[in-house]
């Protein structure tokens, strides 16, 4: 019953308050802007960015450690030839960390180096200071006992989502259909010892937190985990419905219109024994009852492995699931009005 009074509520929400992706042009034809752009995110860029951001040259990505500084000027360097530029101004990708946070909060008996979060930016044409977040992990374990492990599902997957998105928008922005809310696409280091980067961002936000809308963060969406090789359609959701409901529905309806993925909410149960909701970056901005969605494929046997690399993405997958963030970014970007927060902690 619930899910049907979700379902009534998502078509409501596209029928009165949807930013309505569909717009006549000059000879009275409808074109679906959306549709339209998350075209542009294919299965074939995907795997052209993994195969380079997970290959040995990055050495598992660790944080602080020459490979992951490898990772940061290869964000960088895309940004810089799409044009998206940085929100904190001219060259600058980079939101530095100091290893001393880093180590304050880190697990004890680490001793991390400097490190920085990569930062882009698309000012919105409307409502410019608010700010919808796109964020992925751009680390992982590194080097050990000589093995390099390249992560390519974790979280090289949703590093290179939040490129194809990335550039999806700015190709909207170009052809003068640009979001009305700004989007910040947010790729943090740490995340590997402890949620470090985004729990910096959070603490030294670019902008205010009072600002943001949203953050829907993408960890792990490239794989098939055992519970649905018979049916690999699906990404689980989590913490969607959380602390909006409204953005619970716009997830809902937007993969109802575009992407048909089965959404599975196994670990959205507070009472998961893994604890999902709290062990990624979209944690630190639920703490700041900023709504978020975590999509994520779950846990298979290469997990924090060395075996996990891109040759065992299912790209087609992860293009598929990348366009749903799309969408519901585009959307939550697009409103006339801001999503509501109705379930905010006190």
């Amino acid at each position: 019953m619930r899910k049907l009074l979700y379902i009534a509520s998502a078509i409501a929400l596209v029928a009165c308050g949807s930013s309505k992706e569909t717009t006549s042009t000059d000879n009275d034809t409808t074109t679906d802007y959306a549709a339209e752009y998350a075209k542009t995110i294919t299965a074939k860029d995907l795997g052209k960015h993994l195969f380079i951001y997970a290959s040995d040259e990055f050495e598992g990505r660790n944080t602080g450690e020459p490979g992951q500084k490898k990772a940061v000027k290869y964000l960088k360097d895309f940004y810089v030839s799409q044009g998206i530029k940085s929100p904190i101004g001219g060259d600058d990708y980079f939101q530095e960390i100091p290893a001393d946070f880093l180590n304050s909060n880190s697990r004890r008996g680490l001793n991390l180096k400097d490190s920085e979060n990569v930062v882009a930016f698309i000012k919105g044409t409307e409502k410019p200071n608010e700010i919808v977040v796109i964020s992925a992990h751009l680390d992982h374990e590194g080097v050990k006992n000589g093995k390099i492990y390249n992560g390519a599902d974790d979280d090289g997957s949703g590093t290179v989502a939040i490129l194809e998105i990335a550039e999806a928008f700015k190709k909207a922005a170009d052809a003068g259909k640009g979001p009305k809310r700004s989007i910040l696409f947010l790729h943090v280091t740490g995340e590997e010892k402890g949620l470090l980067g985004s729990k910096f961002y959070t603490e030294n936000p670019i902008f205010p937190l009072a600002n943001t809308v949203a953050d829907l963060n993408i960890d792990m969406v490239g794989r098939v985990d055992d519970r649905h090789k018979g049916n690999p359609n699906y990404v689980y959701l989590i913490g969607s419905d959380k602390l909006s409901t409204e953005l619970h529905n716009i997830s809902e309806a937007m993969n109802k219109k575009y992407t048909n993925i089965n959404l599975d909410y196994k670990y959205n149960d507070d009472n998961d024994p893994n604890r999902f909701y709290y062990r990624s970056d979209h944690y630190n901005f639920a703490k700041h009852n900023i709504p978020i969605i975590f999509y994520f494929n779950g846990t298979h046997a290469d997990y924090h492995q060395p075996t996990d690399t891109p040759d065992k993405i299912n790209y087609e997958m992860l293009e598929n699931r990348a366009r749903l963030v799309f969408h519901t970014a585009w959307e939550v970007a697009n409103r006339e009005k801001r999503i509501v927060v109705d379930k905010a902690a006190k």
